[in-house]
């Protein structure tokens, strides 16, 4: 398997977590405050990772002797992020959510044009304009619909757009030391760091509340979806092209949809949910077609 293939499947494993998580956290959002939802997945994935790193290699954790600061800023960046998607999700709700949030990955991919000067053809660049402009299509309507409280909604879009571009600093960052530190020694810093940011704002009494069973096995998912999604982040870095990633992860709102598309064709009532109209589906494929063009082409040499 080529390292442009591992790039693209690991991003694509981080796409699809992202994408499965807007729903669960939608659910849990009903029990558990934003604040403590953040702490929860951080400190969940701190611990794992440590055991990880003791059992695995210990002397990896030397790092934390002499922690670099380019880590422990990366880590207040995504610490920033997670609370800015969440208290999103809770003032414009989860679908226009999903389309803000993007503004992330698509200012992450044009980083990799400019300032890391990835070489690319010009099919790359239309596939990558193609499934921004399938993005915005297929979104637009959405934002139409979800303005039935104008104050929510600006709050909701200013949190994200502190999410997105925070989320896009915290990415860079994670390209620049991505061969310099391991992907464990890099996500240690990346969930350690929030973990203690967020520690005075969770609601204990909340968290440790007689949950159901179902939103037990839900706060679980979404802290190894933590996990498994940022670490596969970081492993994509070392393989592709900041560009390829960016162009990817913007596949995971249309991953939302299909699947709630799927929860209502099996009558699945978790949540309102409305379905997608044809306009949508034809967004949805300028968005996979133009990923594909963006991804699946190699550069000029």
């Amino acid at each position: 398997m080529s390292n442009t293939t591992k790039g693209i499947l690991l991003a694509s494993v981080t796409a699809l977590m992202w994408a499965i998580l807007a729903i669960a956290l939608k659910i849990i959002l009903n029990h558990v405050d934003s604040y403590t939802i953040v702490w929860w997945r951080f400190t969940f994935s701190f611990f794992i990772i440590l055991i990880i790193m003791l059992f695995q290699n210990s002397s990896s954790l030397k790092i934390v002797k002499r922690p670099p600061v380019i880590l422990i800023f990366a880590g207040i960046l995504l610490g920033i992020n997670f609370i800015g998607y969440q208290e999103g999700v809770n003032y414009s709700g989860p679908a226009v959510s999903q389309i803000v949030i993007q503004l992330g990955a698509i200012t992450f991919a044009l980083v990799g044009f400019l300032f890391f000067r990835e070489k690319v053809k010009k099919i790359n660049i239309l596939g990558f304009l193609l499934a921004l402009a399938g993005l915005v299509f297929f979104f637009f309507q959405e934002l139409g619909e979800k303005a039935e409280n104008p104050v929510n909604m600006k709050i909701g879009i200013i949190w994200l757009l502190i999410g997105a571009w925070t989320w896009t600093g915290y990415a860079v960052i994670n390209k620049l030391v991505a061969e310099k530190f391991t992907a464990l020694q890099v996500n240690l810093f990346l969930y350690g760091i929030p973990m203690l940011m967020f520690f005075p704002f969770a609601n204990f009494n909340s968290l440790f509340a007689s949950h159901s069973i179902e939103i037990w096995l839900l706060l679980i998912f979404v802290a190894i979806n933590t996990i498994i999604s940022y670490g596969s982040l970081s492993l994509a870095m070392k393989y592709i092209e900041a560009n390829k990633t960016g162009v990817i992860i913007i596949l995971n709102p249309i991953i939302t949809f299909i699947i709630l598309e799927i929860l209502l064709w099996l009558n699945v009532s978790w949540f309102d949910s409305v379905p997608m109209k044809l306009t949508a589906y034809l967004g949805a494929t300028m968005v996979l077609a133009g990923a594909f063009l963006a991804t699946g082409l190699k550069a000029n040499k």
